[in-house]
């Protein structure tokens, strides 16, 4: 008899119940999505491939101090308007987070003596910014209170799904001169703006670190809307540091979400979007397991949905276009230090960036960025002592194909630099520290689960503002995607908002 071929069909363990969403990681963004689910009455599944949740929001704990993976410069925790995202996502499920406010958002440390500090008092971070240009003190306001008036538009209404029509219309009527206020700056970028009331290159380029430092573009790539949003907010709601560090806002979103019926699992790594009939329908866990859904949110990047979590031949050709618009960021090499409390100067304050020279601030360890977290809360390090979380951009490309001792010795390297660096402002910290860990791109991708351990997409060159930055809603049914690859981008208050509107859309198409 002529031997048989058989097609061998994938064998699924199936784990009902039905979820009405599952969410794939539990970054600040999957987190907001899953629990405005869950406080609306929907079913939902959070997967998290690591031990706790928050992504580059989360914390790690060594010898007795707490480090923040990310920065600890969080906005969305104010008490009034519309803007306050994280309180708001956090009182939706009936947690709360104590804060401490921090008086001054950034200590800048840039070329040419401009040594500037920016204060939550509008009117003295103005006139400190004035006393080093006073001949573009006209500029200077002008260029900030037009932020101003991006920030009032989106502080009057509810931030929800701006690809929901009912939403649309009602907002509409409700705030017809807010949304056209809005409509008019979604294709402008920050550098447009502050290029119409200033001249002086030097103000220019201090600018393009202000967008730089949150955006990881100058002023010219770096939409109006996100600009209006940060430059406003620092002095509205303020810059608010979470007791017991920046994990503690992951860890109250799950509080809430179980309280609220909604489950997470840890250490379940998603390998596989199922779909069927072109519609995604569950996910595949790297041991088997499936979990089915009417609806699955990615928090993943897109670089990680659309080339990993689903065949990279069957791409749709919106995910071509937007990949041919956005790149990835630069990802970072991190120091986390632990120094003795006499290292610090009387007087510093808790964010700081450095930057020597104008032409490098793009660059390879170019800019450094440095949180002193324990200024605020001085529990997370043992008592007589401070935390250091100094970072700075790198690339994956400079740490690959190393054998295990290059590696180590280019972490040493490297660390050495920055420490260098940092004794311009902190001397003697290199004698005064008690603890190190030194983090790369590579500890980024292993540990976030983020492609070459990216900080999220950057314009490939200049675009109209957000526009070209995608909703919630993919090219497959069934399929959305939530965090910094969706409008309106990078920072943990946009990805919050990511999360909100991306809950919105789905309660919507759920019928909730």
């Amino acid at each position: 008899m002529p031997a048989t071929t058989t097609t061998s069909q994938p064998t699924y363990q199936f784990n009902p119940p039905m979820f009405d969403a599952v969410v794939i990681g539990s970054g600040i963004g999957g987190l907001v999505t899953a629990t405005q689910l869950a406080a609306k009455g929907a079913s939902v599944l959070v997967l998290e491939s690591y031990l706790i949740p928050g992504g580059s929001a989360g914390y790690f704990e060594r010898q007795g101090y707490r480090f923040d993976v990310g920065a600890s410069m969080i906005f969305g925790f104010g008490t009034q308007g519309t803007t306050n995202l994280l309180t708001r996502a956090l009182n939706a499920v009936n947690v709360s987070l104590e804060t401490i406010p921090d008086s001054v958002q950034i200590d800048y440390h840039l070329p040419d003596n401009l040594n500037l500090k920016v204060h939550r008092d509008y009117e003295k971070f103005l006139q400190e910014l004035t006393a080093h240009f006073p001949q573009e003190s006209k500029g200077i306001r002008k260029f900030y209170d037009e932020c101003w008036k991006v920030f009032n538009c989106l502080n009057a209404m509810e931030l929800l799904s701006l690809e929901e029509p009912g939403y649309l219309t009602r907002v509409f009527f409700q705030h017809p001169f807010a949304c056209l206020g809005l409509v008019k700056y979604l294709p402008q970028n920050a550098g447009d703006i502050a290029r119409r009331y200033i001249s002086d290159q030097a103000l220019l380029k201090f600018i393009d670190m202000e967008c730089y430092c949150w955006s990881v573009v100058p002023a010219d790539m770096t939409p109006m809307i996100n600009a209006g949003m940060v430059f406003s907010d620092r002095h509205y709601g303020g810059i608010n540091y979470p007791r017991g560090g920046v994990g503690q806002i992951a860890q109250k979103l799950v509080e809430g979400l179980e309280k609220a019926g909604g489950k997470i699992q840890y250490q379940a790594r998603v390998i596989k979007i199922i779909t069927e009939n072109g519609r995604a329908v569950g996910v595949q866990l790297a041991d088997g397991k499936v979990y089915r859904a009417k609806r699955i949110v990615s928090n993943a990047t897109r670089w990680d949905t659309f080339e990993k979590l689903l065949p990279p031949e069957q791409m749709p050709a919106a995910e071509k276009k937007w990949q041919q618009r956005y790149q990835k960021s630069p990802s970072f090499l991190s120091l986390h230090l632990g120094v003795a409390a006499d290292v610090l100067p009387p007087g510093t304050e808790c964010h700081h960036i450095l930057l020597s020279d104008w032409e490098k601030m793009e660059a390879a360890e170019g800019t450094i960025f440095v949180s002193i977290p324990t200024l605020l809360d001085p529990d997370l390090a043992p008592t007589g002592f401070h935390i250091i979380h100094a970072f700075t951009p790198s690339w994956i490309k400079d740490w690959q194909g190393l054998s295990a001792s290059e590696y180590e010795q280019q972490k040493e390297e490297a660390a050495g630099r920055i420490i260098h660096r940092l004794e311009k402002i902190f001397p003697g910290l290199d004698a005064g520290l008690d603890y190190m860990e030194v983090g790369t791109p590579r500890s980024h991708r292993r540990f976030l689960g983020r492609d070459d351990g990216s900080y999220g997409p950057i314009p490939r060159h200049k675009l109209l503002g957000l526009l070209g930055m995608p909703f919630n809603r993919t090219a497959i049914p069934g399929l959305y995607c939530v965090g910094d690859s969706t409008f309106p981008g990078q920072g943990l208050n946009a990805v919050a908002f990511s999360g909100f509107a991306c809950a919105h859309r789905i309660a919507v198409d759920l019928g909730l």
